[in-house]
């Protein structure tokens, strides 16, 4: 029987998961979303909010490979 794909949904991560994923507080957070250089918030309802997973995991690779480019 063959298998069927079934798209996956965008994942959504809160704060303090995306806190611990990069490893900055959310002041930083903010503050780098403020002066452009991070993702913003996805606005799920009047309090609260979440990142785009696939955003967030780019943003990640950015500095991974901004690193490696430093260093070459």
């Amino acid at each position: 029987m063959p298998t069927v794909a079934h798209p996956t949904a965008p994942a959504l991560l809160r704060l303090p998961t995306v806190c611990a994923l990069v490893g900055l507080s959310k002041s930083q957070i903010y503050r780098l979303i403020g002066a452009g250089e991070f993702p913003a918030a996805v606005r799920l309802g009047a309090n609260s909010v979440a990142w785009p997973a696939e955003q967030v995991h780019a943003w990640i690779a950015a500095k991974i490979g901004a690193a490696g480019e430093a260093r070459a």
